[in-house]
């Protein structure tokens, strides 16, 4: 399991973290903290795998959190998980070892996809040895914040899109359309829409897998160009 601590200075919202947190499989929230330093306490208490950091707490903000972690030895995983958009903030982020940010509001899938890609992450770098270079650009690109899908026709979202993404990120192996629905947690005549809105823009590859039957099954990956 993953020990998460979900740290937000906002109660119900780091219940409802939490809960969706509990709804991912390999995960579990340890602990809670509403401002830095019980974080740091709860820290030192009990180690974690990840932590779930809001950038506007009462006594400081997020990043001096992790500095503060960094300089104290602890090697704990960070999410960014805050209202924060300016680029001053999360460029900070990054610099300071933030894994991937995620701004408020988000809804479950948005925070499922990241999570999963975060355990794909984790299992490709436990496996140890040496890696080709097709390893290398998927553990880069499954937290990769770049190459987002492109623009939509009229009535898509970007946001949709952008689930199936992260979703094909985090997958070690290419996934079929049912897959992908169901860790989207969207229906599978809509993964197809955009599956083939991505393919059709050179961002998804699509393979064919022959079962027993003999009939084909479409496969989908993201392309690691785009």
């Amino acid at each position: 399991m993953i020990d998460v601590l979900v740290v937000d200075d906002d109660i119900r919202v780091a219940d409802i973290n939490t809960a969706y947190v509990a709804k991912v499989a390999g995960f579990r929230v340890v602990a809670k903290a509403h401002s830095g330093t019980e974080a740091l306490t709860q820290l030192t208490e009990r180690p974690v795998d990840l932590i779930l950091l809001d950038h506007y707490l009462p006594d400081r903000n997020g990043l001096s959190v992790v500095q503060e972690l960094r300089g104290l030895g602890h090697r704990t995983d960070v999410i960014m998980v805050t209202a924060a958009r300016d680029v001053a903030t999360v460029q900070s982020a990054m610099r300071h070892g933030a894994l991937q940010y995620l701004v408020k509001p988000f809804n479950f899938a948005g925070l499922r996809t990241k999570l999963e890609a975060y355990a794909s992450l984790r299992r490709a770098l436990e496996s140890g040895g040496e890696a080709e270079q097709a390893d290398v650009d998927r553990m880069f690109g499954a937290l990769s914040a770049s190459s987002a899908p492109p623009e939509l026709p009229k009535g898509h979202s970007p946001s949709t899109a952008e689930v199936v993404r992260q979703v094909l990120l985090g997958a070690e192996r290419p996934l079929s359309a049912h897959e992908i629905a169901e860790s989207a947690g969207m229906s599978r005549q809509t993964a197809q829409r955009y599956l083939k809105l991505l393919e059709r823009a050179g961002r998804v590859r699509l393979s064919l897998r022959y079962g027993e039957t003999g009939r084909p099954e479409h496969r989908y990956a993201w392309a690691t160009s785009g």
